[in-house]
């Protein structure tokens, strides 16, 4: 044990500041589920009663979460699996878990990733098409492989590289959505998005599915029980007040998300489409927008540039979650892991990538990507970040966690402490009761 903790030691190396932390957490959190998963989560469910949902998990469960994460990777100094094996025994294999379901989110991610590169691609090249045309042949299959080649490419760098490419991406892609939000307020589907987010149908809020999607996005926007926050916490230098940094992230992916909404949604309201559209609604929408816009092929080349760079981030994330364990686990080098992860990634992702080519993988007539993105992206997430938390709590003392906060305040402690002890036991007595309704024949909403 010793020896892997001097190989740890002397391989990490730490962001150069709590802001250089800030704007790699933001990058790597403020990404596809904001830009892509938001928006059309938030069509399929609602509008307004799910933005409602999303902000309650946000608030009361998932920001306390996201700070005991990011402490328990400070504390600890090591890997996903190095930091939950320092908790518990069990913490190694639920380490582990935490690293496949990484592996399965950052599969797809690539693919998607992908995309927003060919459709900067086209977009550059003056040639923007609709999502059937630009799938109709191998697209997603070789954009795919070039993000992931690009990828292990700046991870060989270390953090070092995901920094300098966060600090500038995140203020020109925000300044960017506020102009393309300002452009999408002069629409005629302004009114009509504007009902859409702030008329709230208060019923659907008895409605446990509603729940259930809104707690997998905010687990999902915030990278909750995937392994990001604790890797990402374990570069931290010392001075970083955590409260602070991860409220100035969960506000940033909050005002992206919403941003995103209010960005697409007019579009989609004016061209008279659906806002069930699916995982394709940006990439449906966008191009057109772009076509019939004067100036739409400079503001077109930009958006989608910056759309890549979002999902490009957060991408090294999901890579960096996986480089760091097999580093650190198996002592080897960082160029060494970065190659194994690649070829991993290349094997598995490409089953997504082909279910948006002429050879339609699918899974019970669904694509292998959507299915993936439905389970890793949802109920696995909740039970992942929610099991995490609770081995945290129960098995770290508090005045442990305190000495890595950079805060006097009990007040964040606090917080933690009451949702990762006890939320663990409300789901569990929710399951039951639920249970226990459908055998009498009762079937909650």
């Amino acid at each position: 044990m010793r020896k892997r903790h001097e190989f740890i030691e002397e391989s990490r190396k730490q962001w150069s500041s709590e802001p250089a932390f800030v704007a790699s957490m933001a990058a790597a959190a403020v990404g596809l589920g904001n830009l892509w998963r938001f928006p059309y989560m938030v069509g399929e469910n609602g509008g307004g009663a799910f933005v409602v949902a999303y902000l309650l998990a946000l608030i009361v469960v998932v920001l306390p979460i996201m700070i005991l994460e990011v402490s328990a990777g400070r504390l600890s100094k090591g890997s996903t699996v190095q930091t939950y094996r320092q908790v518990n025994r069990f913490g190694v294999v639920y380490g582990w878990f935490v690293v496949l379901i990484t592996v399965a989110i950052t599969s797809y991610y690539l693919v998607i990733t992908g995309w927003t590169l060919g459709y900067a691609v086209d977009a550059a090249t003056n040639n923007l098409q609709v999502f059937d045309d630009f799938t109709a042949g191998y697209n997603s299959l070789w954009y795919f492989f070039a993000v992931t080649v690009v990828g292990a490419i700046i991870l060989a760098k270390d953090v070092t590289a995901i920094e300098l490419l966060s600090k500038i991406l995140m203020p020109v892609l925000i300044v960017v959505m506020i102009g393309l939000v300002i452009l999408a307020s002069r629409t005629s589907g302004w009114e009509q998005t504007k009902d859409f987010f702030f008329q709230v149908d208060w019923s659907r809020l008895t409605d446990g599915k509603l729940w259930a999607f809104a707690f997998g996005q905010a687990f999902y926007s915030l990278a909750i029980g995937q392994g990001y926050l604790v890797t990402y916490g374990s570069f931290i230098p010392r001075q970083t007040h955590v409260p602070r940094a991860c409220l100035i992230v969960a506000g940033t992916e909050t005002s992206v998300a919403l941003l995103a909404g209010w960005m697409i949604f007019p579009f989609v309201f004016s061209l008279g489409m659906e806002p069930t559209e699916g995982s394709q609604l940006a990439f449906v929408t966008m191009p057109r927008v772009f076509e019939d816009m004067a100036g739409g092929y400079w503001v077109g080349t930009l958006f989608f540039s910056l759309f890549f760079m979002a999902a490009f981030s957060s991408s090294l994330a999901g890579l960096k979650v996986m480089i760091a364990a097999v580093a650190e686990e198996f002592r080897l080098s960082n160029g060494k892991a970065v190659s194994l992860v690649t070829l991993v990634m290349l094997v598995l992702g490409t089953a997504s990538a082909l279910s948006f080519t002429p050879l339609e993988w699918n899974i019970a007539g669904e694509p292998v990507l959507d299915v993936i993105d439905r389970v890793a992206g949802g109920n696995v997430i909740i039970f992942s970040g929610v099991l995490g938390a609770a081995i945290f709590c129960w098995f770290i003392p508090p005045e442990k966690i305190r000495t890595v906060l950079g805060t006097q305040s009990r007040w964040w402690e606090w917080r933690m402490y009451l949702v990762g002890r006890y939320l663990p036991l409300v789901m569990l007595i929710w399951i039951v009761v639920t249970y226990a309704l459908n055998q009498v024949g009762i079937t909650p909403a």
